[in-house]
């Protein structure tokens, strides 16, 4: 079997080409060559609503009226949890005003976060129209899975 001739930068320019362009596959042929390349789009989440939030260790005496609280809205019927172990960002680029707010109404699938897992970026979206009624977590800190993120009332 012969060597097989790849011009490389060829194959990095069609690569950059897809991702300024947005496309997923492009394909290339010229006589007996022919070059393709694809690009596997990184996989979107739809947030899931918990059915009840999961039993957490007790708080400390001073915390203890304010996690009671914190508590009953977690088991609150719109209540979003985490699909997965990540970090959840609330912004969609540094800089930039976050996905959503307390207050904000959402219509069903639109982005409210994305959590960053194995390098992936994961679009955790709005699993049904309503109102933010207030957000859990912090910008940039680690999540569990099943963890509550926010309610939509």
């Amino acid at each position: 079997m012969g060597k097989l001739n790849i011009d490389t930068d060829y194959v990095a320019a069609l690569a950059e080409l897809l991702q300024r362009t947005g496309l997923t596959e492009i394909e290339i042929s010229e006589g007996d060559a022919r070059v393709r390349v694809v690009k596997k789009p990184a996989p979107i989440y739809e947030a899931h609503v918990a059915p009840r939030a999961t039993a957490a260790a007790p708080p400390a005496m001073a915390e203890a009226e304010s996690a009671a609280a914190s508590t009953s809205e977690a088991a609150h019927p719109g209540t979003v949890t985490s699909p997965m172990v990540g970090t959840v960002y609330l912004y969609p680029e540094p800089g930039a005003d976050p996905f959503v707010a307390p207050g904000q109404s959402v219509r069903e699938g639109e982005t409210l976060l994305i959590i960053e897992a194995m390098k992936v970026m994961n679009q955790i979206r709005a699993p049904r129209s309503g109102r933010i009624a207030r957000i859990f977590v912090d910008n940039a800190t680690p999540v569990e899975f099943g963890e509550p993120l926010l309610i939509i009332e």
